[in-house]
C-alpha cells in the first residue's frame, strides 16, 4: 500500500512541469498619481534609455515627452523632455538613445512615460540599462494618452516580475511527502 501511495504522488508530481512559470502578457496603465518631489538626488548613476516609436506614430510628434522610471526601494529617476523637435527624436519608425543621470539605483522594475500635446505619440519599447543591472525592456506598442504617466510597474512582483505563480509547491509537498514515507519505511 505505501508503495502504490508513493508511485501515485510520485506520478502526479511530473504531470506538474518543473519550470517556474509561463509568461503573461503586460499592459501599460496609467498611474494615479506620480510624486516627483520623492526623487532623490543620491549618488549620480549613468543610464541608457533607448525609445522605439512605432510606425502607426505619427510621421513626427511636437509632443513633450517626459521619463520616470526607477527600483522597488524608492530609487526614482526622471528625465523631463526627452522631444526636440529639431533632432526629430521621437519620429516615426525610429529609435532614439538617451544618456540619463540620475540617482543610483537597484535592478529597474517601472517606468513611465508622459506625454502633453496636440500629436499623439505610440512608443513600442523603452529598454533601460544602467551599470550593475540587466537591461530591462518595457513592450507599450500603444498610443500614450495625454496628460498623464503611463507606464509599468513591476516591482510588486518580485524579480519574476512578467511571469504567473509557479506550482513549484505542489513538486515540493510531493518530494516532503516521499521522503517521510521512505524514511519511516526504510
Amino acid at each position: 500500500m505505501i508503495n502504490a501511495v508513493c508511485s501515485l504522488l510520485l506520478c502526479l508530481a511530473f504531470l506538474f512541469p518543473l519550470s517556474e512559470a509561463e509568461p503573461i502578457p503586460l499592459h501599460p496603465q496609467a498611474l494615479d498619481s506620480f510624486n516627483l518631489s520623492l526623487i532623490q538626488n543620491v549618488g549620480s548613476c549613468s543610464y541608457k534609455v533607448s525609445i522605439s516609436t512605432s510606425c502607426s506614430s505619427p510621421v513626427y510628434t511636437r509632443d513633450l515627452i517626459s521619463l520616470a522610471f526607477g527600483d522597488a526601494y524608492g530609487n526614482q529617476i526622471y528625465a523631463p523632455r526627452l522631444d526636440d523637435l529639431p533632432s526629430r527624436t521621437f519620429e516615426h519608425c525610429s529609435t532614439d538613445t538617451f544618456q540619463i543621470r540620475g540617482p543610483c539605483a537597484y535592478q529597474i522594475c517601472y517606468v513611465y512615460l508622459y506625454r502633453s500635446g496636440p500629436d499623439g505619440w505610440k512608443p513600442t519599447t523603452v529598454q533601460i540599462s544602467g551599470s550593475n543591472q540587466y537591461p530591462v525592456t518595457f513592450k507599450y506598442n500603444v498610443f500614450i494618452p495625454g496628460d498623464t504617466w503611463y507606464g509599468f510597474n513591476l516591482c510588486q512582483r518580485g524579480s519574476s516580475a512578467n511571469l504567473k505563480p509557479s506550482r513549484g509547491w505542489f513538486v515540493s509537498a510531493v518530494i516532503a511527502v516521499l521522503s517521510v514515507f521512505s524514511s519511516k519505511f526504510s
